[in-house]
């Protein structure tokens, strides 16, 4: 996990837990009891695990990942990558350097996993003010950060007095 510096409301950014993590690599099993596929890094994929993208000839896995949620019609399953060993996680305490600069849907959500109207896209260079922002609606309790192309989750982002 990784917190931001910038004053209140501080953030956590939360990688996909390395419990999960663990469980899908010593099961090969997705959340949906699909196999996972083992791929090797040809180009940057997003690595859901630490938070940057793969390097060529990193060993990689494939697989459907349910992003936590409320019970809601908002629940949904996506494949996302991730080392296919464990790895340390997060190379730093902020938010992902490599992906600063990318293209995302900031999805906000309400306490009852129902999305929220202070979702928007993010084209800049600087995510904690816009990331802020949405969390000064108080009714905003957890914000998914989303490939904007392919609709993918990419990392959750929580208060961190949530």
């Amino acid at each position: 996990m990784t917190t931001t510096t910038d004053p209140a409301p501080t953030f956590v950014v939360q990688p996909i837990p390395a419990d999960f993590l663990a469980d899908v690599r010593a099961t090969g099993l997705d959340v949906s009891g699909n196999p996972i596929e083992n791929h090797v890094a040809k180009s940057g994929h997003p690595l859901r695990c630490c938070l940057r993208e793969a390097e060529p000839g990193e060993a990689l896995i494939l697989f459907g990942y349910e992003p936590p949620l409320p019970t809601s019609p908002y629940r949904e399953i996506g494949a996302v990558f991730a080392h296919a060993a464990p790895c340390a996680g997060p190379a730093d305490t902020g938010y992902p350097a490599q992906w600063r600069s990318r293209p995302q849907v900031f999805r906000a959500y309400d306490e009852h996993g129902r999305i929220h109207p202070a979702t928007r896209v993010y084209e800049g260079d600087a995510p904690e003010p816009v990331l802020a922002e949405m969390f000064a609606d108080p009714e905003v309790v957890l914000i998914h950060s989303r490939n904007i192309g392919y609709g993918c989750y990419m990392f959750g982002v929580t208060r961190t007095n949530a």
